[in-house]
């Protein structure tokens, strides 16, 4: 009897509602590497997986947007600190260069986290008005916001793509790297146990020219941010969008997703922010 143990392949489910769900199609992908063959199965998500998935975030939505700001800057702290354990993983499924990448997407989760506690306190405030009452400005979450993320860099494009969106409150289904989506699954695994509500981030792995139509035509789906698609895929998404009016924010293929002066800030966030105006009667 052979000494020589075969390894446990890992197959890369979706990650829907916090948990590992199989994809409804049945489909899946050979992940190889030229150093050893075969590495993994990654699945191929299908248009009742996007729906599944719609329906989790719009669900998770309620209680995540209800967070404090300050509540919300600790609990994406704490996934920028299970990234950090997963750190050598993460870098080994990106290739050449990867912690780097890491590196970049990690300060990238801290950035965001600092905002969450302070945007209501730069974008919003009291108004001046004449007359006997206040008025003030308050910006609040819209709700599912689609994500679909850059091939390249797979997992700061990603990075990038979602944490606008759920700093501010928002709850995200995104269509991660076609190419290389195994960064993003393990992403999904420091997800899973950081203290990020379940739901409140959605990955799904699958084909843009499959997906794209039903991000764009999905009438729970309030906002989109996209980077790295093509100009069909821009022409899908704006079209689209008309059917409920989403709100579309797409990302120019020039964009440095490794500048921080580029890809930080409130121009990250503005988007995915609803302002709300309240009239409050004065005491005089």
């Amino acid at each position: 009897m052979s000494d020589e143990r075969l390894p446990i392949m890992k197959t890369y489910k979706l990650f829907i509602g916090g948990k590992f769900p199989r994809t409804e199609s049945g489909r899946s992908t050979l992940v190889q590497e030229e150093s050893n063959g075969l590495t993994a199965h990654v699945c191929h998500g299908s248009r009742k997986d996007f729906r599944n998935a719609v329906e989790v975030a719009h669900s998770a939505h309620k209680n995540w947007c209800g967070s404090t700001g300050y509540l919300k800057g600790q609990i994406l702290y704490r996934l920028a600190e299970m990234m950090e354990g997963k750190r050598g993983e993460l870098a080994e499924s990106l290739g050449k260069d990867g912690m780097k990448e890491v590196d970049a997407a990690i300060d990238r989760v801290v950035h965001f986290a600092g905002w969450t506690d302070k945007y209501s306190s730069v974008m919003g405030g009291a108004n001046p008005v004449s007359g006997p009452y206040h008025n003030f400005t308050i910006p609040g979450s819209m709700g599912v916001v689609g994500c679909v993320c850059p091939d390249e860099p797979a997992l700061l494009g990603l990075i990038s793509m979602i944490m606008g969106p759920i700093a501010m409150g928002n709850s995200v289904v995104a269509l991660v790297s076609e190419t290389n989506p195994i960064p993003a699954m393990i992403l999904a695994e420091a997800l899973a146990t950081s203290d990020l509500p379940g739901g409140v981030v959605n990955l799904i792995t699958g084909f843009r020219e499959e997906l794209v139509p039903h991000f764009a035509t999905h009438r729970e789906v309030i906002g989109i941010h996209a980077g790295g698609v093509s100009e069909s895929q821009r022409t899908a998404l704006r079209e689209g969008a008309a059917v409920n009016m989403k709100r579309v924010c797409l990302r120019d293929d020039s964009l440095d997703y490794f500048d921080d002066a580029a890809c930080s800030g409130p121009g990250w966030l503005d988007p995915f922010v609803e302002f709300k105006t309240i009239w409050h009667p004065s005491a005089v």
